[in-house]
């Protein structure tokens, strides 16, 4: 009998919240971040696709744009609900849901022979891939205390990083070499080879993904126990709110809000990189694509560092106030410097190293507001709220751009939107925001 109760105290005992998170982050973590990869380099493709794709079919760049913000559209009308959905019925099966959908409907952009064509398969595209963003951010809430979520964060959006890394050069690489290849156009493999291989990666999430702690069946139940405790000890002073009451929270609209700004930066940079660099270059798609990957190396490496930082400090607003003013002074010296290349790339890889990781640096801060059905409805608002950007940024530049001729005023636009955003992270954050996590 002594025997029989004194191990597992012993094993217990050595049990430590880091080597529990350490477990669940190599379960979980490599299979995200690919599924994220994917999800990203599927809102970016388009930008890579649209010198042949407007060369093929003659759209014009507010042709272009709109379609492009065609599939924000979609994402944003679906948003919430998706993610109540997945509330409901489980991340595992949800998420696999909707990475297969969101595959097969980009596959079915080689078809895309008029304008609206583009619109309508857009829309779809935004529309299956609605909440997976926001679901994943929601399911990492139930798996890792607060003060582990900026490092974990950061790797997940680590892969968007990849997905300019080494979807920029593999997507120049495709436009170029397979170009014509079996009757199809360069582009329309690019949309084949961002869509098809997510029917697969829906089908691990199924099968690899478990919805709760307790069913985690590679967990030991003390595991089980202390992560479990560690969590709801983060949660003791936030209410489980309905989706309502999440948006009633102080600060929540605010956080909306600043991420709004954030995305208009960012989509500024997903969108209209390619297009600068081609612009001040004239190079081939495959230079073009290589060099676009650069921003996204600075801002791979800015988020794995400013992670463990703000981690280290737990006081996020005042990380995410410093990387949007990065991002901003980049946007201006690539306003200033839009035909000089060496100086355009440097400014590039500033907007990289700020704009980018702001964005899993911001996602540290729903989860001190909300939990339960209003964490989850409450995230996808959020990023409902700040998809919008996805929606202005596009446009915007691109009406500018045939309006002048030039996106440089644009550009200055979007630093400006930077620094607003940079204001409010810093001066109007609400003290539960503004509270560090380590002093949980």
């Amino acid at each position: 009998m002594t025997a029989a109760t004194t191990t597992p105290l012993a094993s217990t005992h050595d049990i430590t919240e880091a080597s529990v998170v350490r477990k669940v982050a190599w379960r979980f973590m490599p299979l995200i971040m690919v599924c994220y990869m994917f999800a990203f380099f599927d809102r970016i493709n388009i930008s890579f696709a649209k010198f042949q794709l407007q060369s093929d079919l003659g759209f014009s760049n507010v042709a272009y744009g709109l379609g492009a913000s065609m599939f924000v559209i979609g994402y944003v009308i679906f948003e919430v609900p998706s993610n109540l959905l997945l509330y409901k019925v489980g991340a595992r099966r949800w998420i696999a849901r909707i990475m297969v959908s969101w595959g097969i409907a980009t596959a079915l952009m080689v078809f895309i022979t008029t304008e609206w064509h583009f619109y309508v398969l857009r829309f779809i595209i935004g529309a299956m891939e609605a909440g997976f963003a926001p679901g994943i951010l929601y399911y990492l809430t139930l798996w890792f205390p607060a003060s582990f979520r900026g490092r974990v964060t950061s790797f997940m959006f680590v892969a968007s990083a990849f997905s300019g890394i080494f979807g920029a050069p593999v997507a120049g690489l495709i436009l170029g070499g397979l170009n014509g290849f079996a009757g199809l156009a360069g582009w329309q493999w690019l949309f084949l080879a961002g869509g098809l291989p997510c029917l697969i990666l829906g089908a691990l999430v199924f099968f690899r993904l478990d919805d709760r702690v307790t069913d985690a069946r590679w967990l030991t139940p003390a595991e089980k126990a202390l992560l479990s405790s560690k969590i709801a000890h983060h949660n003791r002073d936030i209410g489980d709110h309905s989706l309502w009451g999440a948006i009633k929270q102080p600060g929540f609209l605010l956080i909306g809000l600043v991420y709004f700004l954030l995305q208009v930066g960012s989509y500024g940079l997903n969108f209209w990189g390619p297009d600068l660099i081609k612009t001040a270059t004239g190079g081939t798609a495959a230079s073009i694509g290589f060099l676009t990957a650069i921003p996204y190396i600075c801002g791979a490496i800015s988020m794995i560092l400013i992670g463990r930082m703000s981690d280290a400090s737990g006081e996020r607003p005042k990380f995410v106030a410093g990387l949007a003013i990065a991002a901003a002074i980049g946007f201006f010296a690539a306003g200033l410097f839009d035909k000089q290349i060496v100086p355009l790339m440097f400014a590039l890889a500033l907007v990289g190293s700020g704009i980018v990781a702001s964005i899993p640096t911001f996602w540290t801060l729903p989860a001190k507001l909300v939990t339960g059905a209003g964490a989850a409805g409450g995230i996808a608002l959020i990023n409902t709220l700040g998809q919008f950007g996805g929606i202005v940024s596009p446009v915007a530049v691109g009406w500018v751009k045939d309006l002048t001729g030039s996106t440089t005023p644009a550009l200055y636009a979007i630093g400006v939107v930077c620094l607003i955003a940079a204001g409010l992270a810093l001066f109007a954050m609400p003290e539960s925001l503004r509270r560090s996590d380590r002093q949980a």
